[in-house]
């Protein structure tokens, strides 16, 4: 790259980072997209519940609207990781695993997370294809199969009312002792729905489609679906590095404009929300581009 100063840095390239740089490069700003082509969604056979390209693989999503970024000549796109980012006197510099270094005046942090597996054989295959986070993105397509959901407590609560409303052939897993209120075992039980308490030994799968459940008792139970709320982690270290502020659950805190606690900072996608869905992140990049150019114009007027 010939210009390593840049108006504005995104870090992440998929359907945020992307909107964003659309936003930014239809406003004649200098963007480098750095992304290391790893989103978590890469497993996944098929995108849903976004109008226009409901039903598409995430990975042609992603190709389309690349191109459609790559049409705006300012916008730049850098293949690598960033290890590091710093605040500078003019704004930040970004280092990638490589070494090189960018300088920018404004970030968009749209790095997406790391979903952190649970240590059960065959779970991490079927992720995206038939364990599954999302009844938005997934539910119509599992609509009245034998479904489980791995999650305890409030969640796993809150969780199974929504995926009651797909399918009445419904089993929750707490792998281990469930922790509900009496109240809330009534309301399952109330409502046909199994509770589950045997520890899991594995997922049974064929090809990242889930069998049947194996647990550590020995006993089996066949299965089509599984929702599962699993832990996840910031793709990159925005609290120690640039002091972002994060959630009580792991997001990066944002204001209504997409803006951090750090002036100049904005995030945008699976980082900041639990409403993970590529419409969402589309909606949240192309709002944060467009606060950052307001930003940059305010600035420069």
């Amino acid at each position: 790259m010939e210009n390593k100063n840049l108006d504005v840095i995104i870090i992440g390239g998929s359907y945020s980072g992307l909107s964003a740089g659309m936003s930014l490069g239809r406003s004649l700003r200098n963007v480098l997209i750095i992304d290391n082509g790893k989103p978590c969604n890469r497993q996944t056979p098929h995108s849903h519940n976004f109008v226009t390209h409901d039903g598409k693989t995430p990975a042609e999503i992603a190709k389309l609207a690349k191109e459609d970024v790559e049409k705006y000549d300012t916008v730049q796109f850098y293949n690598g990781t960033v290890v590091k980012t710093a605040k500078t006197t003019e704004g930040f510099e970004i280092q990638t695993s490589s070494g090189e270094k960018f300088n920018t005046k404004k970030l968009i942090l749209a790095s997406g997370v790391k979903d952190i597996m649970p240590d059960i054989p065959g779970f991490a295959e079927c992720w995206g294809i038939s364990v599954i986070h999302c009844p938005y993105c997934h539910g119509y397509e599992v609509k009245n199969e034998i479904t489980g959901i791995l999650s305890n407590g409030e969640m796993a609560y809150e969780f199974s009312k929504l995926i009651f409303n797909l399918t009445k052939n419904l089993t929750l897993f707490t792998n281990g002792k469930a922790v509900l209120s009496d109240g809330q075992l009534e309301k399952l039980k109330n409502n046909n729905i199994i509770l589950n308490e045997d520890e899991i030994k594995e997922v049974k799968h064929e090809n990242g489609f889930i069998q049947k459940i194996i647990f550590k008792n020995g006993k089996e139970v066949p299965l089509q679906a599984l929702y599962a709320k699993i832990p996840f982690e910031q793709n990159i270290n925005v609290s120690d590095d640039l002091g972002c502020e994060l959630t009580e659950q792991g997001f990066i805190k944002v204001d209504f404009m997409q803006k951090t606690n750090v002036p100049g900072v904005f995030a945008c996608g699976d980082n900041v929300t639990m409403m993970r869905s590529v419409a969402n992140a589309v909606a949240q990049g192309n709002f944060a581009g467009a606060m950052v150019n307001k930003e940059l114009s305010d600035e420069e007027f």
